[in-house]
Parts: C-alpha cells; sequence; structure tokens
C-alpha cells in the first residue's frame, strides 16, 4: 500500500508538520537552529515509524520534500491560470491534500545544495515485504535540493521533484485496535516534542495542545465510523 494513499496517515501527518514551524516557516527564530529541527525531526520520524517501521531519516526527508515540491507545483499553476484571465481556464489541483499544505505558500528560501540524498531508498526488509505482496525492487526518484550540512536545507530548500514518487514502502497491516490508537500515540509524540522546542513564550505548546485536540476529535469520528 502506497503512504501517500493512506489518507489518515497523511491528514495527521500534515497536521503534524504544520505545527512544527521552525521546519518550514523561514522567518521563525529556530529555523535555522540545528538542534530545534533535529529534534523536530526526531519526532516526526517516530510518528512516521508507528506505521512504517522501516522509514529512516533519508526516507522522512524524501517525503517532506516530496510533499512540499508538489505543493508548490500545483499552487503555481493555480496562479498562473488566475493571471491568464480566462475564469474558464482556471487550474483545479489534483490532489487532495492541497488545501492542506496551504502553509508552504510563499516559504521558499532559494539556496544551493550542499549536498545530495541518494536518488533510490533502501527497499523494505524481507519480513516487511512479505506482509503485504507488492514490488521489492528500489523506485527511482528524482533527489529535491537538500542539505547535509545544515538541518534549514532538508525541508525549506529549492526540490526538484517532477512529481511526488515517495518510494511506496509497504505497510504493515495494523489491527482496528492499533489503528484506532494512531491519533492517542501522535498527540504524545507532540507533548514531547513540545518539551525538545520549549521557548520562554512557549508558542509550540500551544500549537501542540491545538493539534492534539483536533486529532482526539478525528479519533472520536474514526470511531463512529
Amino acid at each position: 500500500m502506497d503512504i501517500l494513499k493512506d489518507n489518515d496517515f497523511m491528514a495527521i501527518f500534515i497536521d503534524m508538520f504544520r505545527e512544527l514551524p521552525c521546519l518550514w516557516q523561514i522567518n521563525h527564530p529556530h529555523y535555522k537552529n540545528q538542534t530545534k529541527r533535529k529534534a523536530a525531526l526526531d519526532q516526526l520520524l517516530e510518528f512516521v515509524k508507528m506505521v512504517i517501521p522501516t522509514a529512516d531519516m533519508t526516507y522522512l526527508k524524501m517525503l517532506i520534500g516530496g510533499l512540499r515540491s508538489t505543493y508548490l507545483r500545483e499552487h503555481k499553476k493555480v496562479q498562473d491560470s488566475q493571471r491568464s484571465g480566462a475564469a474558464d481556464d482556471i487550474y483545479v489541483p489534483r490532489l487532495w491534500y492541497y488545501d492542506r499544505l496551504h502553509f508552504l505558500a510563499g516559504q521558499t528560501e532559494p539556496r544551493p545544495a550542499l549536498s545530495n540524498l541518494p536518488s533510490t531508498l533502501p527497499s523494505p526488509p524481507a519480513e516487511a515485504s512479505d506482509a503485504q505482496p507488492g514490488p521489492s525492487r528500489q523506485q527511482h526518484v528524482e533527489e529535491p535540493s537538500l542539505s547535509q550540512g545544515s538541518l534549514s536545507q532538508e525541508v525549506a530548500g529549492p526540490s526538484r521533484l517532477p512529481d511526488i514518487q515517495v518510494p511506496p514502502l509497504h505497510l504493515q497491516r495494523q489491527s482496528g485496535r492499533k489503528r484506532s490508537t494512531l491519533g492517542e500515540a501522535a498527540i504524545g509524540l507532540f507533548w514531547k516534542a513540545t518539551e525538545a522546542l520549549r521557548t520562554p513564550h512557549t508558542v509550540e505548546e500551544d500549537f501542540a495542545c491545538i493539534t492534539a485536540c483536533k486529532m482526539m476529535e478525528m479519533e472520536e469520528g474514526q470511531r463512529l465510523l
């Protein structure tokens, strides 16, 4: 199963990413703080591993870079079609999560890449592949322009992905019980991230609290279904 088609997971992941502005908001006071950014990425990776145990930091950076690249490309198409002046030709984004990524609009800071990520990600271990049949060969993905030397380059640097093609590492099938606790676990990770990112103004803590409430409501809706 392709992780990008898992709407429940991607909705929570994007919301978590939005509530960690040090990873994408170029004017955030911690945007260039390597320690804070590393802590935020670690929290996101911990959440991703709940669904994809084989995921690593390289996979996480590729996922974030792919989401950002695809959104900015779609956003540019919308703006270009609006400038054309033809109402019938307004471009309609094809991504279901396009509106959810609007917080990335205007958050572009061009800079040269100091190093590149590998163009392929490791295939899942044999046991993960056996759990759910699917192609096990590595799939080529054009690399986004990310910097290993500065953590501020991992997410905000320009990306060259022609289309989001994060390798579909196979999800382990979650039981109903495990699936129902996904949001609760994400809430716990947010509180841990708050401790790591805490500042005198505790802005991150406010964001974490708001997101926790949203995800608790999401879990209630899922239980009704």
